[in-house]
This record gives structure tokens, C-alpha cells and sequence, in this order.
């Protein structure tokens, strides 16, 4: 199984943001980052998660293994309620970032993917170090 570790990272919320991907498995280690001048840290964690999948399309089972509950449970839970109420929250609003959270669910339905949640700057090795690649994608677009 294909273990990644994302985390995003936000100067001010909205501000620069920056991603981060740490994949381990089949003997080798990737790192993957990058950001964008103008988003939230919700985004970043979501595009996070995206590349994961994507950089790993091919490859079979995945953990991914994320310090944001807003992914967590927005891709195991929510997105079913959203789905069914046509991307609107259960206040009659439409959803936050639906545009990531379609890319995201499209993406984790055509795989067996495991989520997993760890407590952020806790002193979790692969998050630590999913940590740190966002704030490497995130530095371009600091002032």
C-alpha cells in the first residue's frame, strides 16, 4: 500500500498557501509541492490530498494520512449529504471549495483509499515533513 502523508499551509487565511505531498511505498520516497498567490488553508489541505491521488493514479491502494479534519470528514462523511443535495450544506448553502471537493471525490470513488487522520505538529514524522514541503510550495508567493 502507497502511504502519503499532505498537509497545506496559509500566510494569513486567504493569503499565499502552499501544498505538500510526502508518498512512501514500493521502496521509494516522492515529494511533491506547490501553491498559489491568493487562497485559503482549506484549499491548500484539499489540494494536497488531490495530488496524492493523482501523482498515484496508477499505483493501487493508498493511505493518506492528513492533520485536517475538514478532509477527513468532508471526504468520508459530508460529500455524501452534499452530493445528494445537489453541493448544498445542510443549511441550504452551497459548499465551500465545491470545485476541489467534486476533483477530490472523483478521484478517491475509483480507488481504495484509507483515510487517516494524526494530530498536526505533534511530532508526526510524515506530517512534519508534509508540513514543511507546503510551506516550500507556499514560499514563491510570500512577499
Amino acid at each position: 500500500m502507497i502511504e502519503a502523508y499532505t498537509d497545506g499551509a496559509c500566510s494569513g487565511n486567504p493569503g499565499p498557501g502552499g501544498w505538500g505531498v510526502l508518498l512512501t511505498g514500493k521502496g521509494a520516497e516522492r515529494t511533491f509541492c506547490g501553491g498559489e498567490a491568493q487562497t485559503t488553508n482549506n484549499r491548500m489541505e484539499l489540494m494536497a490530498a488531490i495530488r496524492a491521488l493523482e501523482e498515484t493514479a496508477s499505483e493501487g491502494p493508498i493511505r493518506i494520512t492528513t492533520d485536517s479534519q475538514y478532509v477527513k470528514n468532508g471526504v468520508t462523511t459530508w460529500v455524501h449529504g452534499w452530493k445528494r443535495n445537489g453541493w448544498k450544506t445542510a443549511a441550504k448553502k452551497p459548499v465551500k471549495n465545491q470545485d476541489l471537493w467534486q476533483r477530490l471525490d472523483d478521484l478517491a470513488s475509483s480507488r481504495d483509499v484509507t483515510w487517516a487522520w494524526v494530530k498536526g505538529h505533534a511530532g508526526h514524522e510524515g506530517n512534519e515533513a508534509a508540513d514543511q514541503l507546503a510551506r516550500e510550495g507556499m514560499a514563491p508567493f510570500q512577499g
